[in-house]
């Protein structure tokens, strides 16, 4: 696929979910969707306790938030962030002087996540529609970067980590939770589409995707959790912080 390939049928695949024309199944770590518990993944009980009913759609691989210090008033940028659910755990904890924005490619994402706002009363959050290859904010205007399951998605890797750099503040935190590959991947699951939209073929080297951050200027780069999945071999989720310089 090329890269407009690519979007389309990322599009066409979250744009699905967030209609809801596949069901969530619940019950299992991994359902034949590749969507996940939150409570399997990093979530806690208090994490999801007031947030909107809707915005947990099951699509993350890890909870970034749990290894981000968040202070009350920061602005919070969430790449990629679907029904919303980071951004409305987030939204408690920076408060009402603080400020959460999302942004997602999939129109369909923004809609649901906007009207799961609206209906429950979240007036800090702001989802908008656009990639996270070319961001539409301003130049330091951010103070943590977040991010579930979404880079491995986007093909211009390099790029994506340096807007997010670009928008950060000096000393500005991020923290990722993504797929990467821990050694090759068969040809044949590459060339298809379906595996591209479930997080799996678009996903790089763990090594690469570090030195893609290191590249776009992040310093203080750690793995903070690494989970192999036994029936994805050759895939890991991991936990990934760092700093702006």
């Amino acid at each position: 696929m090329n890269n407009e390939e690519k979007y389309q049928a990322i599009m066409e695949r979250y744009g699905t979910h967030a209609r809801g024309d596949n069901p969530k199944k619940t019950g299992s770590l991994l359902d034949t969707e590749g969507r996940t518990q939150a409570l399997n993944i990093g979530y806690t009980e208090e994490d999801l306790t007031g947030i909107p009913e809707g915005a947990d759609m099951c699509l993350g691989c890890g909870a970034p938030l749990f290894f981000l210090t968040i202070k009350e008033g920061d602005t919070i940028l969430d790449l990629g962030s679907g029904g919303g659910i980071d951004c409305f755990v987030a939204a408690k904890r920076v408060g009402k002087s603080g400020r959460v924005i999302g942004i997602d490619l999939t129109p369909e994402m923004v809609e649901k996540a906007r009207l799961n706002g609206a209906e429950s009363g979240f007036d800090n959050v702001e989802f908008i529609h656009g990639s996270v290859e070319n961001l539409p904010l301003a130049d330091h205007s951010i103070d943590a970067v977040i991010s579930n399951c979404v880079l491995n998605l986007v093909p211009d890797k390099a790029r994506a980590f340096s807007e997010a750099a670009r928008v950060l503040r000096p000393g500005g935190r991020i923290c990722l939770s993504d797929i990467v590959t821990m050694g090759k991947t068969p040809l044949k699951l590459r060339s298809l589409p379906k595996a591209y939209t479930a997080c799996l073929s678009g996903a790089i080297l763990k090594e690469e995707y570090l030195e893609l951050m290191k590249q776009a200027g992040f310093t203080d780069i750690s793995v903070e959790k690494k989970k192999e999945w036994p029936f994805f071999n050759n895939f890991a989720s991991i936990q990934v912080t760092a700093c702006k310089k």
